[in-house]
């Protein structure tokens, strides 16, 4: 029996990297009964039985128990998300980062913002974009900016990843791969090219799979989105997944306070004061609305 990191999974067929080697493993039946909890996924520590060692198959036995468990994409115990937007091509979409940010927070994994592109950016883009890296940084995300292209800035994300299971995650056409691509020396990751109608990225990634970057070291090459589902997070859980509202909050006169209309609310008077980014605020508002279905 060998232990190993699932790295890759396509079509019932698990790629797991065990100090013995890598070794081409199927699920016993009874994980492909169940629900996607229980069945192997990408990033799974699994026990395999050999069963032809000369061609390195196996059979997996166990999944062990996970730490973090990511449905989109469809990945377990990463220990963080690297999410790569672009300043420009594509236009930098600020709704869809805070989904990225708020399943992050929601799934219990930390995550590294990085802008992309800075090399695109006119004089007149600059004091906007610094606007909006403040806007993160003081809500307390760790935020990087560079130019995977000109290879400016790739040293901050580097030191980042050492040590830990990054997922790349953003829109297509935002630079995941060539941000990889940058910082390990490799073409490891399929760049795919901007379309010239629609301007967003072409999806080059089918599967999600791990990259062994350096000693238990890895990064999740997955599929790109282009919009993410907020279902499954209630209405009232939202508040906790803003890290801006958590330091004010405790001062509200309500435990339960949701930061809208309650009397005495410090999430409000810090967004007043300036403490809080007003704009983040607002699509914190956006979002509760779609949570609660309108109402």
């Amino acid at each position: 029996m060998q232990d190993g990191l699932i790295v890759k999974g396509v079509g019932g067929l698990y790629t797991v990297d065990t100090k013995a080697g890598i070794i081409k493993a199927k699920p016993r039946g009874i994980f492909r009964k169940k629900e996607i909890a229980k069945s192997p996924v990408v990033g799974d520590l699994v026990s395999v039985s050999i069963l032809e060692e000369d061609e390195n198959t196996g059979v997996i036995e166990k999944i062990h128990e996970r730490k973090t468990l990511l449905i989109r994409p469809k990945v377990a115990n990463v220990t963080q998300a690297l999410i790569v937007f672009a300043y420009k091509e594509p236009d930098l979409h600020l709704d869809l980062l805070d989904r990225f940010i708020i399943l992050c927070e929601w799934s219990g994994i930390d995550c590294i913002i990085a802008f992309n592109k800075i090399d695109l950016l006119s004089e007149n883009k600059i004091e906007e974009t610094r606007n909006i890296k403040n806007i993160y940084e003081k809500a307390g995300f760790r935020v990087v900016e560079l130019s995977a292209w000109k290879n400016m800035g790739t040293d901050k994300v580097k030191s980042t990843l050492y040590g830990e299971v990054t997922v790349f995650a953003g829109p297509s056409g935002a630079g995941k791969s060539s941000i990889f691509n940058a910082i390990s020396g490799k073409e490891l990751m399929e760049i795919g090219e901007l379309s010239s109608k629609i301007r967003r990225g072409k999806h080059t990634t089918r599967h999600s799979q791990l990259i062994k970057f350096a000693d238990d070291s890895y990064i999740v090459d997955s599929p790109g989105f282009s919009s993410l589902d907020l279902t499954g997070i209630a209405g009232d859980e939202l508040k906790n997944l803003f890290r801006e509202f958590k330091e004010q909050s405790i001062e509200c006169r309500f435990v339960d306070c949701n930061h809208i209309d309650e009397p005495d609310c410090m999430v409000k008077q810090g967004v007043s004061s300036g403490l809080i980014s007003d704009i983040r605020y607002k699509r914190y508002l956006s979002f509760y609305e779609q949570l609660r279905g309108g109402k």
